[in-house]
């Protein structure tokens, strides 16, 4: 780690070792989240946007001098990262947008945005000394950790603790990978307690976003790719689905980092998008007060984080970019998942469409102008939840095989002129 000199305490300021199963600050505890800071001036003596151009490694490893890893220690061998993004002028007008961009990070191996966050946890694994690795999820963390640990071809293990609420299409994820599969028949706060004894009581490595400093520079990478693929020349706003506050927080981080290297001018402000049911950073984010725990009802397994752990990282970045957030409803969240698939082709899940619900809303109310540019990050596929997808249309057609048949069923539905 050439260019990471400590690890800075958020509550407190202490400043500690980078040691790589280093979680929280010891004297502040659960409060104590923790930042990796890095050594700018010698990053910016040493990179840049030429040098990162002649590279030809795909994916996030292209970032090394931005990333807290060795080296030499051994990376998962998926191609975590690269992500495309779209534009498209329909669905701008559907926001009432003149233009949108849409990155679409459902396309990474497992299917969501934390497969950056992954990728990361089993590098850092390695350098702790450690085998296994674990975590709790609703599915998308569990899901890209275990993809990413099978990838090391049996070298590591994953356990994996999930709530009893876990769609079957990320159960089935983490099952087929090999991991080590706990379905706590509770919420997501009991299956992450249950994990966090496990994982103190085996020594296993933890993968817990929400307090494993290292995950979130995982997850900026999505803010460096951005900036790379856009010519380093960023929109105005920037979207993101908030579940536990990591990835909004991580990609402040990517585009604070890129701007203290001088290779961008510009931070876009960050909007926030929480479920109606499970919006506890958005409350804490308006009022000012502390985070009060909530419950998690919202179809958005993805984003149904009642006590989040790192909602402060989530609040400072969105409000050090002068951003906002907003609550969506479940109907909002699901008839934006078929608009976003109907125009643009991109499935995403209800979490991954939930960040261009709270876009139109803002938009409607004038936040956001109709001249701003706009880019939404996608962050999980909609195979992941299937169940959901289909209360969001309609039943098929059923038909008995006759053609007459067929041709009055196509006149009744309009699908014959």
């Amino acid at each position: 780690m050439e260019y990471v000199k400590n690890l800075r305490c958020t509550n407190c300021g202490k400043e500690l070792k980078p040691e790589p199963d280093r979680y929280l600050c010891p004297d502040c505890k659960e409060q104590g989240i923790l930042d990796v800071i890095y050594d700018y001036e010698k990053i910016k003596n040493s990179w840049s946007k030429e040098e990162l151009e002649k590279n030809q490694e795909a994916g996030i490893w292209r970032y090394l001098p931005l990333l807290p890893i060795d080296p030499g220690t051994p990376r998962p061998g998926l191609r975590v990262g690269g992500t495309p993004i779209y534009k498209n002028k329909v669905l701008a007008g559907k926001l009432g947008l003149e233009e949108i961009l849409i990155k679409d990070d459902g396309l990474n191996p497992t299917a969501s945005l934390k497969d950056r966050a992954s990728a990361l946890a089993v590098v850092k694994a390695q350098e702790a000394g450690a085998a296994t690795v674990c975590c709790s999820s609703t599915g998308n963390a569990a899901s890209s950790l275990a993809g990413n640990i099978a990838s090391m071809g049996g070298k590591m293990k994953a356990v994996i603790f999930v709530p009893d609420r876990a769609p079957a299409g990320k159960l089935t994820q983490l099952l087929i990978y090999g991991a080590v599969v706990v379905s706590v028949q509770g919420s997501y706060e009991e299956a992450y307690y249950l994990s966090d004894a496990a994982i103190k009581k085996w020594d296993w490595y933890n993968r817990n976003a929400a307090i494993n400093p290292y995950l979130v520079e995982g997850k900026k990478t999505v803010s460096l790719e951005i900036a790379e693929q856009l010519n380093w020349q960023l929109p105005d706003w920037l979207v993101f689905s908030v579940g536990d506050g990591c990835t909004i927080a991580g990609a402040w981080k990517g585009l604070y980092d890129l701007k203290q290297i001088g290779f961008i001018d510009k931070i876009p402000r960050l909007l926030g998008v929480q479920a109606d049911g499970c919006a506890p950073i958005t409350r804490s984010f308006y009022s000012g007060e502390p985070l009060e725990v909530t419950g998690e009802d919202t179809l958005a397994d993805s984003i149904a984080v009642g006590k989040p752990r790192n909602y402060r990282k989530a609040i400072n970045a969105i409000k050090d970019s002068r951003g906002e957030m907003v609550n969506v409803s479940d109907d909002e969240i699901l008839e934006m998942m078929k608009l976003l698939a109907r125009i643009t082709g991109v499935f995403g899940e209800p979490a991954g469409a939930a960040g261009l619900a709270g876009l139109k809303k803002m938009v409607k109310r004038g936040l956001i102008k109709k001249d701003d540019l706009v880019l939404a990050v996608i962050t999980g596929n909609g195979l992941k939840d299937i169940k959901n997808a289909r209360r969001a249309v309609e039943e098929p057609l059923t038909i008995r095989p006759d053609i007459e048949n067929l041709e009055r069923l196509f006149k009744a539905k309009g699908v014959l002129d």
